[in-house]
Order: structure tokens, then sequence, then C-alpha cells
């Protein structure tokens, strides 16, 4: 897949994404990266991966206060993996085709009011966030 969707959390309707817990993004990324180590961390804090899963797809991953990119997600495997940091983070990702926010129930009454009608909800797995980014809109 072409397309780099963004993972953002929001709080109690907020317009405003809420800073994300960057060591809760480091503990469920860290065992996946497959970049060189010394360039994992930036001095303002930002977190860059290169993630890949035991099927061999792969990903780049950046994060910063405020938000995780997803850059150029291969069908596989590594959909499980960002699957598994949207629901630790209980954040939302949306899909940069649609604007169009996927995530759980109990993320979607945290979305801005103006997002939560076109959220997409489902379970947070790999198959089917992979299925809700690629499917039809």
């Amino acid at each position: 897949m072409s397309y780099s969707p963004s993972i953002y959390k929001f709080v109690d309707g907020g317009d405003v994404p809420v800073p994300l817990d960057m060591e809760l993004v480091r503990s469920v990324l860290e065992p996946h990266d497959y970049g060189d180590p010394q360039f994992t961390a930036g001095e303002d804090g930002s977190l860059w991966f290169w993630v890949r899963a035991t099927d061999g797809s792969e990903a780049e991953i950046s994060a910063d206060g405020t938000g995780v990119l997803v850059e150029r997600p291969q069908t596989g495997g590594v959909f499980a993996i960002v699957a598994e940091l949207v629901a630790k983070l209980e954040a939302v990702i949306v899909d940069p085709s649609t604007g169009r926010a996927v995530c759980r129930a109990e993320e979607r009454t945290h979305l801005p009011a103006d997002m939560q009608e076109e959220a997409i909800v489902i379970d947070m797995t790999g198959d089917a966030l992979e299925a809700a980014l690629s499917g039809p809109a």
C-alpha cells in the first residue's frame, strides 16, 4: 500500500489530539524494529522505527508527542503490529485517502463530533484494520 495513515489520540470529543505515551509506543514497536538502534530516538523525543512482521511485511513508523505516522505499510502482518499499537494507545488511525477515523467502539466517543458519524468502528486486529483501510470507502 502506498499511503501513510496516522495515529492520534482524542479525549472527550476534543478537536486537538492529546500527547501520546512515547514509552508505550517504544515498547510496542521496538521488538519489531530492524532499523539502526542509534537512530531510533531524536533529541526532541521523536522516535523512528523500521518495523518488520514475521511474514516479512514492513512499514516505516515515526512518532512525536502528538501522532504516529505509518509510512507505506505493506500488506500482511505489519497491520497486526499497528493494530496493537492503536489499541494499547487507546487511539484511532486516520485513513489518508478518506480522512475517516478507524477505531474501536471505545474510542469513537472520544473523537471530535464531526468525526464520530463517519468513523469506521472495528475490532482492532491486523486483518480488520487492513480491510478497513484498503476496502471500499
